[in-house]
């Protein structure tokens, strides 16, 4: 939820040390952004060094067209029309608007990276996109135009909006018009800001939702007098993978004293499992995370403007695969962990282990009970799926052949937001399936163990009735619940 500008902690851009949680409270949560004066004066100096270097050689961007025209000089008189004409005929997304979260991530990171003394750009550039921020104004940017080289038609619209020629949506005030001065153009769009933001928005609901798959699953462990044995810290100790290791001791610490014994000797999978495949996870999540740490503070631009070696760098660390492989692989990682949740759920259907009614049915012979769960938590994880195929195999070879390769980064975060949300609804689904079967066997955790706090909430939110309805309310305020079990801190440990 979005809450009002100004009611959370600052956060300090100075091109060094921000975090994918504090670009999180900018994006979401609208904390007033500050920026830090070592920061400002990298650019002052990074701008003032580009207009040397540009006097006495060829510059890319600057003083030459771009991508296929880089062969071509532009001269002095010309450069500020050239930067004007650069934005406009690159303002060339398509599709519908992004979000207002998604445009200030964009915002933020660009910001930072610019504090970073790479671009070339002057401070007042960075100043006007605070101003915005700080605001609540955002630029209309379209959703279609980046393949992960860098998210050139989302900031060319950016920089017309920052020249005046397209207004800013929302906002309280908006920021005047600003001059760029000639050269800059590129140096403003030369930037994966708007990957890096989404990338970012999927990080923390990834993180948050497979930190919650422990309280759901260990639900279900109770709910089927699942084995504890495969969670034992022996069995880790000898497979030490960093996030199974943690997976398995959050779930012991989690379910505590299980207040009865094991039903069988060996269970499905899904159970015997999980701190395999949930650790996966973890593994992936903690990568994408520690990417991000790089990119969210990199001077990437190319050129690259250096104040202290007085030169330009020609290069392409714009390009996004380190990115774009931690999400396909975080998406990938997620599905699997989706799988084991339909598969827990397939059992919580099961007489064999609940010794319930199938489908854990009350009322009338014949009645339905949580059947079609199973059915709308495949076709919600059947979109995990088709988000989870990796962005990185599309391949293109654009301007004239020049740019040979592009990761796909962009296509990888919106898909990783996608499989999040859906992910959600099936993590949910088990949820449901699980307190009606503790509720239906009068079990409830160990009163001393987190979960059983978690259970608690569980029985407050959802309905108990059990008669054949609709369980559509119920899959949606566990939804809802989940998002507040990921931020409850219990989870940890």
């Amino acid at each position: 939820m979005t809450s009002v500008i100004g009611t959370v902690a600052p956060v300090v851009l100075d091109g060094r040390t921000l975090s994918a949680d504090q670009l999180i409270r900018v994006a979401c949560e609208r904390a007033t952004v500050l920026l830090d004066d070592t920061g400002r004066k990298r650019m002052a100096a990074s701008a003032r060094a580009s207009r040397e270097i540009v006097d006495r050689q060829l510059v890319y961007g600057r003083n030459t067209g771009v991508g296929a025209n880089r062969t071509e000089s532009v001269s002095a008189s010309d450069r500020a029309e050239h930067g004007l004409r650069l934005l406009r005929s690159h303002a060339g997304g398509i599709g519908d608007l992004l979000p207002e979260e998604q445009a200030r991530a964009m915002l933020a990171v660009r910001i930072n990276q610019l504090l970073a003394g790479g671009a070339g750009l002057p401070p007042a550039v960075a100043e006007t996109l605070t101003a915005a921020l700080n605001a609540g104004a955002y630029p209309a940017v379209h959703e279609f135009g980046a393949i992960g080289t860098g998210d050139l038609t989302a900031l060319a619209e950016t920089g017309l909006v920052m020249l005046g020629e397209r207004p800013w949506l929302g906002g309280r005030a908006t920021p005047p018009p600003i001059t760029l001065e000639p050269g800059d153009a590129l140096a403003l769009i030369s930037s994966n800001a708007l990957t890096i933001g989404l990338a970012s928005l999927a990080w923390r609901m990834v993180r948050d939702l497979v930190a919650a798959t422990s309280l759901v699953a260990g639900l279900s462990f109770l709910a089927v007098d699942a084995s504890l044995e495969p969670l034992a810290e022996r069995v880790h100790r000898a497979r030490p993978h960093p996030g199974q290791v943690l997976a398995a001791a959050r779930m012991r610490r989690l379910i505590g004293t299980p207040p009865r014994q094991r039903a069988r000797i060996q269970d499905p999978y899904g159970y015997r499992c999980f701190p395999q495949i949930t650790g996966l996870a973890v593994d992936a999540v903690d990568g994408l995370e520690r990417v991000l740490s790089v990119e969210l503070n990199a001077a990437a631009e190319n050129p690259l403007i250096s104040a202290e070696d007085d030169a330009a760098y020609h290069h392409g660390g714009f390009h996004c695969a380190y990115l774009g492989m931690a999400l396909d692989t975080t998406k990938l990682a997620l599905l699997h962990t989706g799988q084991l949740s339909t598969a827990r759920l397939t059992t919580l259907s099961e007489p064999g282990f609940t010794a319930q009614r199938p489908f854990l049915a009350e009322g009338a012979t014949g009645s339905s009970g949580i059947m079609i769960l199973e059915y709308s938590a495949h076709s919600a994880l059947a979109e995990v799926r088709g988000m989870a195929q990796p962005a990185g195999l599309g391949h293109a070879v654009v301007s004239r052949g020049v740019e040979d390769h592009s990761s796909f980064a962009f296509q990888s975060a919106g898909q990783a937001l996608r499989a999040a949300r859906a992910f959600r609804l099936v993590l949910a689904c088990e949820l449901v399936a699980a307190m009606r079967t503790l509720r239906q066997r009068s079990i409830e955790p160990d009163p001393a163990s987190p979960l059983a706090a978690a259970y608690r909430l569980a029985d407050r939110a959802l309905d108990p009735d059990m008669a054949d309805r609709s369980l559509s309310p119920d899959v949606m305020a566990a939804a809802i619940l989940l998002d507040r079990l990921a931020g409850s801190g219990e989870i940890e440990g």
